[in-house]
């Protein structure tokens, strides 16, 4: 089954909680070109919080994109097992983004997939590229 789209997302947290940031990058079917990439700082918050609001940046570029379908890969366990209803969402913190994320997804075809690290270098670099940005304090 192939896909428009090809997003990569992750979170990046300095103390948690603490500034954080997030990096998503997609890539249309059959292309090495990203056709979205998102580097930012978000607040404050924890790890899982950055990690959705990848998720939900990512998103919705894609919808900005006119997306029908995307495959989704992320280094977070939790967050893709969550997505999928595998794990209940027990934080409070995280109930509102796991709807927002539900949300989004609903008008699409889908696949989450939970990928190594080392398979999602280029979304760790766009989060941390924000978090670096001398804007951040501390």
């Amino acid at each position: 089954m192939s896909y428009d789209f090809l997003l990569y997302c992750d979170g990046a947290c300095r103390g948690n909680p603490g500034p954080s940031s997030i990096g998503a990058i997609a890539y249309r079917a059959g292309t090495e070109e990203p056709a979205l990439l998102i580097s930012k700082t978000t607040g404050t918050g924890n790890n899982k919080q950055a990690e959705y609001r990848s998720l939900l940046e990512g998103l919705r570029g894609l919808k900005a994109l006119n997306a029908k379908s995307v495959e989704i890969r992320m280094d977070s366990q939790l967050v893709v097992r969550q997505v999928l209803g595998e794990y209940k969402v027990k934080h409070e913190g995280l109930k509102p983004l796991h709807a927002e994320v539900l949300a989004l997804l609903k008008p699409l075809k889908w696949r989450i997939n939970h990928v190594p690290r080392e398979e999602n270098k280029e979304a760790d670099r766009l989060a941390n590229e924000a978090l670096d940005s001398p804007s951040i304090p501390g």
